[in-house]
C-alpha cells in the first residue's frame, strides 16, 4: 500500500522527540558556551571576533565577505561592522572584488593569524577539558557524527 499524506505527517511522539532533542542540544550548547566564555582565550577579543578569525584562518587567502557570512550566525551588517573593527586592529584586510565592484573580499593578516593561534591554543584546551569531563572519546566521536549528519541533512539557507 503506498504511503498516504498522513504517513508523512509527524506524529505527536515525533514532535515531542524533536522538541526534546532540540532543547537538549540547545541547553548543552548554552552550558558549553558559558565555560568557553569564561576562558582566558577571550581576554583580547570576543567569541564572535574569534569565530571570524578562526573561519578566515581555514581559508587559503582572499574570501568573499558573503561566503564568510554563510559560515557565521551573524547578519551581514553586523559582520561588516565587525570587519571594520578587525581591520582597524590590523587583524584583517579588505579589498573590492575584481569581478564585482559591489563585492568585498577579506583575508587574515599575519597579526590576525597570530591572535587567532594564541587564542585558539587556550580555547582548544578549554574545549577538551569541558567535553572530556562529560564524554568519553567514543561519545565525542558519536556526537560529532550525529551533528555532522544533522547539518548535512538540512537545506542551505543563503
Amino acid at each position: 500500500m503506498p504511503p498516504t499524506e498522513d504517513d508523512a505527517t509527524p506524529g505527536r511522539s515525533d514532535l515531542r522527540a524533536a522538541d526534546r532533542t532540540w532543547e537538549s542540544l540547545f541547553r548543552a550548547q548554552v552550558e558549553v558556551m558559558r565555560h568557553l566564555l569564561a576562558d582566558d582565550a577571550f581576554a583580547a577579543l570576543t567569541v564572535r571576533e574569534y569565530d571570524v578569525l578562526f573561519n578566515l584562518s581555514r581559508t587559503d587567502g582572499w574570501i568573499r565577505q558573503r561566503e564568510l557570512n554563510a559560515w557565521l550566525l551573524m547578519s551581514q551588517p553586523s559582520l561588516s561592522r565587525m570587519l571594520d573593527r578587525l581591520d582597524e586592529r590590523g587583524w584583517v584586510e579588505r579589498r573590492r572584488a575584481a569581478d564585482d565592484a559591489r563585492g568585498v573580499q577579506i583575508r587574515l593578516t599575519p597579526a590576525g593569524a597570530r591572535v587567532q593561534r594564541q587564542a585558539g591554543r587556550i580555547h582548544v584546551r578549554t574545549i577538551e577539558r569541558v567535553f572530556s569531563a562529560a564524554l568519553t572519546r567514543q561519545e565525542m566521536d558519536e556526537l560529532t557524527a550525529l551533528t555532522d549528519r544533522l547539518r548535512a541533512g538540512l537545506p542551505r539557507l543563503d
